[in-house]
């Protein structure tokens, strides 16, 4: 067997296969964002039941997140939101900054109509 067939056996291998989950698990940030950029969803898939799996643990976990936000008492300390599960092909989701007054004003503005 040459290289190249050894590459291309690998490189065919099911999106669930313990060879592509440990090749995917070892991508960095910086590995993410340049597959997502290049446009190789081979190379960092799941199939379409991973894909509906992560999204329903991620609405579970949201409800679960919200439910305990209901039903806890309002003075004590929240919990933070869970993280979504991350998906293959793209970067962990930063953390968003909170909004500017400038662009709340703005926000507001565009909201009740005002267009320019």
């Amino acid at each position: 067997m040459t290289w190249r067939q050894l590459r291309v056996l690998i490189q065919h291998l099911p999106p669930e296969s313990a060879t592509m989950t440990a090749l995917r698990n070892s991508l960095t940030d910086e590995e993410y964002e340049q597959q997502a950029k290049d446009g190789r969803p081979e190379e960092g898939r799941w199939s379409m039941t991973d894909q509906l799996l992560a999204g329903i643990t991620d609405a579970v976990r949201e409800l679960q997140h919200i439910l305990i936000l209901v039903n806890s008492d309002k003075k004590a300390r929240k919990p933070r939101r869970p993280e979504p599960i991350r998906r293959p092909g793209t970067a962990r989701q930063r953390r968003r900054e909170p909004m500017s007054e400038a662009a709340a004003e703005k926000l507001f503005t565009l909201i009740n109509g005002g267009a320019a």
